[in-house]
């Protein structure tokens, strides 16, 4: 296929709701919005949500740059770019007519974007959506159609796992990993590459071994001590190495990611209940992806029956940590008191974002159904003494439009690696029983 100077890239609603800023990232070629889009990002405009706060900056966004020919040869988006124009509806092309209704707003998308590519040939028109079907329907049209990838982890493969294993190092160094002051110089270990800020290590030699850590501000390699939170225990190195990180005070962002049962939300919560009094409050929370991408208003019920089902597994995993006490234990009642006092907030997502973030421990549990700008949004919020906390299992995506390449608990791993208060934890192992752990790796 010849290679064209400028592309035509016709833009999904979906592209604009992912990322607002998304006409700034097609370099010299011009970019179509069909008016079919515009009217569909009417519908988002008001709202607190991501998707809300997305529609009405591109909108804003494409105010500014509006006059006369926005519709009629586009404007320049800015230098070194190419132009952006509105497609005005046209009717349905004769060869879509057969096998597309002409109603639904994908098809006058995929209508614009055809048309297009009908009435430049000499151009490439591609339509950039992260809607998989609209891309199968448009390749079966023969047009080319790609997702919005500017955010995409690449190699998942490769993705920081913010531990590792040194074999065969020398017994005297694990030896003095036990005695004071528990630490050695990262340049006695022979490793391949320089370890990561307050990354893990599992330090072997034979059936001598020790946990440990590398300190970026003092540049040092410390033991790591199984600690217990709130009656939580760790079972493995991982665990032990997540406590670690989430009871940290140097470590104000840290990442669990791992299948089901590795005890990512766990650990989180246990640790959160054992450096409570070090914070305002405990924020946990989760994003709200409901079946089929519809609103929770489509469920039946109130909206506490609504959100039920979505916040169940947050009070489960408290109720594991309460049932380490006995009822009359100082601690079982605690965490009821926590709740009763909104010392301790568990909440959708969405019922946060307005909250203050100060000096608070706030968990975001099943972060993998954020994208990235939602967890940069959380990010950019937090203010003085607050430690933020994302759990999730980039493989297991509820949310229509993302996958373990785009959504924003891979892209924070990816960008966050390296930073002297940031630390990560890939949980592999499953505690929760054999069975459990069977199905997590076989089905």
């Amino acid at each position: 296929m010849p290679r064209y100077k400028k592309k035509i890239f016709v833009l999904d609603t979906n592209v604009i709701l992912h990322d607002s800023s998304c006409i700034y990232q097609f370099h010299e070629n011009d970019v179509v919005v069909p008016i079919t889009v515009l009217e569909e990002l009417d519908r988002f405009k008001k709202g607190n949500e991501t998707l809300n706060f997305h529609a009405r900056e591109f909108v804003r966004a494409l105010d500014e740059l509006s006059d006369g020919t926005l519709f009629d040869g586009g404007v320049l988006i800015g230098p070194n770019r190419g132009n952006i124009l509105i497609a005005l509806e046209k009717e349905l092309h004769k060869d879509l007519a057969h096998n597309f209704s002409g109603q639904k707003p994908d098809h006058k998308i995929l209508n614009t974007a055809y048309r297009l590519a009908q009435d430049y040939p000499t151009r490439q028109v591609v339509l950039v959506t992260k809607d998989v079907n609209l891309r199968m329907k448009a390749k079966s049209l023969g047009l080319i159609a790609q997702d919005y990838t500017t955010d995409h982890v690449k190699d998942i493969s490769a993705l920081y796992t913010g531990h590792r294993i040194a074999e065969h190092v020398p017994s005297v160094l694990i030896e003095r990993m036990y005695k004071e002051p528990f630490e050695i110089e990262q340049t006695l270990l022979d490793v391949t590459h320089p370890f990561m800020p307050h990354e893990y290590v599992i330090m072997r030699n034979g059936k001598k071994s020790a946990l440990a850590m590398f300190d970026p501000f003092v540049q040092r390699i410390k033991r790591v001590d199984k600690k217990t939170a709130y009656g939580i225990t760790p079972r493995n190195a991982e665990q032990t190495f997540a406590l670690d990180a989430l009871m940290n005070s140097d470590v104000r962002l840290v990442s669990l990611t791992g299948k089901a049962g590795t005890g990512k939300t766990l650990f989180a919560l246990a640790a959160a209940l054992e450096k409570r009094k070090n914070y305002r409050q405990i924020f946990i929370a989760r994003p709200i992806v409901a079946l089929s991408n519809k609103d929770i208003g489509y469920l039946p019920g109130d909206i506490e029956s609504k959100l039920e089902p979505y916040m169940q597994p947050l009070y489960d995993n408290l109720g594991v940590i309460q049932n380490q006490f006995a009822e009359s234990n100082t601690k079982n009642r605690r965490i009821k008191e926590f709740l009763e006092q909104e010392k301790l907030v568990v909440a959708p997502l969405s019922y946060i974002r307005g909250r203050s973030l100060v000096n608070i421990y706030f968990i975001v549990d099943e972060a993998q159904n954020l994208t990235p700008h939602e967890v940069k949004t959380i990010i950019t919020r937090a203010g003085e003494g607050t430690k933020i906390i994302f759990t999730g299992d980039i493989f297991q995506i509820d949310h229509p439009y993302l996958n373990s390449h785009s959504n924003g608990l891979s892209y924070l791993i990816a960008k966050m690696q390296g930073q002297k208060i940031y630390a990560h934890i890939n949980l592999e192992k499953g505690e929760r029983s054999e069975l459990a752990d069977l199905a997590s790796n076989l089905l």
